[in-house]
């Protein structure tokens, strides 16, 4: 089965995403991981991607449809995959509709996670990174055991991504407004959108994604 999962930053995308392609054993494909990883190498795409990523802006479309049509053919995507973060324009849904109709493995569904932006700000301002391995704890809802430094790393101080600050994070919603958003209504005139609230307790909000793929 091949899912994408729809919803602004901060609202839940990687964790519900991480447990459904686990259940199910399928592929977990993250744009924001693969991103992530080109910029800790230093590749070429990834100091274009951090001067990006650091001013809340998106990553252009030839080079994120390039990149996810290579991940989608690798063998762990082959029993299906979970998209997160991907597509997030309109030009990128046609071409993940077009290479994967090519394949005769159309995509099955698509689910919206939504919540309030104030809710997603709140959350997202609270998200800390350990450099070494980059787990993600949340001050609010997923501290460190101390709250200062990584649980698998005692010796690591927790730091806050750039584009997890206040500001970045109102532009990054402002960004998904108006070139992500859209995608919800073009999902839907095609029969295949399902919209499920963020904002409940965790198991809740998995137990409803859940039932929208199984829909």
């Amino acid at each position: 089965m091949q899912v994408v999962l729809l919803g602004p930053p901060g609202v839940g995308k990687g964790t519900q995403g991480r447990r459904l392609a686990s259940d199910r054993g399928w592929a977990l494909i993250s744009t924001g991981d693969m991103l992530r990883d080109a910029i800790a190498r230093g590749t070429p795409l990834g100091g274009q991607a951090r001067q990006l990523i650091d001013q809340g802006l998106l990553v252009p479309d030839a080079v994120m449809i390039g990149l996810v049509r290579e991940r989608t053919l690798e063998s762990d995507a082959r029993k299906g995959f979970v998209l997160d973060g991907f597509p997030r324009t309109v030009p990128q849904a046609d071409a993940l509709d077009a290479f994967l109709g090519e394949r005769g493995k159309p995509l099955d569904v698509v689910v919206a996670l939504t919540a309030p932006d104030e809710e997603l700000v709140r959350r997202l301002s609270a998200r800390w990174e350990c450099p070494v391995c980059r787990r993600v704890y949340n001050a609010i809802s997923a501290p460190s055991r101390d709250g200062c430094h990584c649980d698998d790393h005692p010796t690591t101080a927790l730091r806050q991504r750039e584009d997890d600050t206040v500001e970045t994070v109102k532009r990054r919603l402002g960004v998904y407004r108006e070139q992500t958003a859209p995608l919800a209504d073009y999902y839907r005139v095609r029969g295949r959108l399902k919209e499920v609230g963020g904002t409940g307790a965790l198991d809740e909000v998995y137990g409803a994604l859940v039932a929208a793929v199984a829909r």
